[in-house]
């Protein structure tokens, strides 16, 4: 596999914020855990979070497309679960009584199937959704981030997964950005990001987690 880079702290968890603040869990996209996660991290921390941003590639990221497709095939989804529930599990030791989640891509994926175990209370997703043979009840609240250029196949395409939440009673809440292609949040990779775009989706992202995780 060619074109991997070393993250910092390999196969840890960076942390953000205050302990005891409500925790949100931050999943990297297919690419890793690349810089622009830290930034993105610091921003939310400054209101009024403690945010845990997993390396769920154990020290390994890429900004080529293909070795981050390689990445993804060889992924432990269950091994990936378990480190969101011991983050989550550390943070309600830690007196943080709310927890969210945001993913990207991979991550939005990870998060939403996470969610359906009931361990959060509000979960955010950029360009993911769940196919109808992984999804099951989501009971907190979704917040979804769509790129108006993306590619999904069968029960994943966006409006079947939202009739499936709608159906369920999962109050849900979907935005699509004009001319944006997927991964349009990722600062790092150059090609299709949208500043714009994901400064907009980070403000809604922000009053989403404040009004479900916040006193």
């Amino acid at each position: 596999m060619t074109h991997l880079v070393p993250v910092p702290s390999p196969g840890e968890t960076l942390y953000f914020g205050r302990s005891g603040h409500p925790l949100v869990v931050v999943l990297h996209d297919w690419y890793g855990r690349l810089p622009w996660l830290t930034p993105f991290a610091e921003a939310l921390a400054s209101r009024g979070f403690q945010v845990a941003v997993p390396d769920l590639y154990d020290g390994v990221c890429t900004i080529d497309a293909a070795t981050a497709d390689g990445l993804m095939q060889q992924l432990d989804v269950g091994a990936s679960l378990a480190i969101i529930d011991e983050i989550i599990e550390f943070a309600r030791l830690d007196s943080a009584v709310r927890v969210g989640t945001v993913g990207f891509s991979l991550g939005g994926w990870l998060a939403l199937l996470h969610a359906q175990g009931g361990a959060v209370d509000a979960v955010t997703a950029y360009y993911a959704t769940l196919g109808e043979k992984d999804h099951g009840v989501i009971p907190s609240p979704v917040q979804l981030h769509l790129a108006e250029t993306d590619e999904f196949d069968g029960s994943d395409e966006p409006p079947r997964f939202i009739a499936r939440l709608d159906e369920h009673g999962t109050p849900v809440s979907s935005f699509t950005y004009l001319g944006t292609a997927h991964s349009f949040a990722n600062a790092t990779i150059a090609a299709t990001v949208d500043t714009r775009a994901a400064a907009l989706a980070f403000a809604r992202t922000v009053g989403f987690l404040q009004s479900h995780l916040l006193d």
